[in-house]
C-alpha cells in the first residue's frame, strides 16, 4: 500500500511512489487597487506567485513593462502556458536568488502580489530602485480542509504534511492540530522556520517545487 501525503498548496502534482491527497489550506479572496497605477512605465513586472499570474493576467495588456521576472517553477509554467513572454528565473526559484541575478538599480519595478507577501523582495529592491507594490489579493484559511486533514491525521490515514507557505503553517496551526504527529515537510526555508516556531523540525526540500517535497518525504522515508 502506498503512504498518503497531503499538499496543502494548490498543486495538481501526482506521483508513481506515493499517493497524494490535494487539501489546499489556502482560499484566496480579491482586492481592489488603484488601476491609475497600470498606466505608468516599468522595467520590470516581477510575478511571485501563481495566484498573482492569474489575477493580473487580465491587466497585462494596460502595462508597459520592457521585462518579466518570476519566482517559482510552477509560476514560470503558468506564464509559459499563458503566452507571458519571461526575461528571467532565479535558478533556485527563490526572492534570493532573483535578487542575486537581478541585482537590479535605478529601475522602475511593479509587483503585484499578495498583501501578505513576504517583505523582503519589495524591501531589497526598494534600497535602490523604484517599487510599486500592487496587493492583489489575501490569502485566508481553507477551515474545511484543515479539519479534515487534521482527522485524517488523527486516523493514522496520513504519513506526511507539506507546506509551502508560511500562511498555511499558520493557519493550520491555529487549528486543535494532533500534537502528537512530526512528519511535516517544508518547501523553502521560511516555510520551515514557520513551523519550527510552533516546536517542530521539519524535512525541506531542496528544491521549490512539489515534486521536490515528494523526493524528500520517499528520502527521509528510507532513512
Amino acid at each position: 500500500m502506498k503512504p498518503v501525503i497531503v499538499m496543502t498548496q494548490t498543486s495538481k502534482v501526482q506521483s508513481d511512489m506515493v499517493e497524494v491527497i490535494h487539501k489546499p489550506f489556502i482560499k484566496i479572496q480579491s482586492l481592489e487597487f488603484d488601476t491609475q497605477l497600470l498606466h505608468d512605465n516599468y522595467d520590470w513586472l516581477i510575478f511571485s506567485s501563481k495566484n498573482a499570474v492569474h489575477l493580473f493576467y487580465k491587466y497585462l495588456e494596460y502595462v508597459n513593462v520592457k521585462h518579466i521576472a518570476v519566482v517559482g517553477a510552477k509560476t514560470a509554467q503558468l506564464c509559459k502556458q499563458l503566452g507571458i513572454n519571461i526575461d528571467f528565473i532565479p535558478n533556485d526559484y527563490s526572492q534570493e536568488g532573483l535578487l542575486e541575478g537581478l541585482n537590479l538599480e535605478k529601475s522602475s519595478i511593479l509587483i503585484p502580489s499578495s498583501a501578505q507577501a513576504r517583505p523582503k523582495l519589495q524591501q531589497t529592491l526598494a534600497e535602490h530602485n523604484n517599487v510599486v507594490k500592487i496587493d492583489l489579493y489575501t490569502p485566508i484559511a481553507d477551515r474545511e480542509n484543515i479539519i479534515a486533514v487534521i482527522n485524517l491525521i488523527q486516523h493514522n490515514q496520513v504519513e506526511a504534511l507539506t507546506f509551502s507557505s508560511s500562511s498555511a503553517v499558520r493557519y493550520y496551526f491555529s487549528e486543535a492540530f494532533p500534537k502528537h504527529f512530526k512528519n511535516y515537510y517544508a518547501i523553502g526555508q521560511q516555510t520551515a522556520n514557520s513551523i519550527r516556531a510552533y516546536g517542530y523540525e521539519p524535512y525541506i526540500a531542496d528544491k521549490q517545487t512539489s515534486e521536490a517535497l515528494i523526493n524528500t518525504f520517499l528520502e527521509s522515508r528510507n532513512k
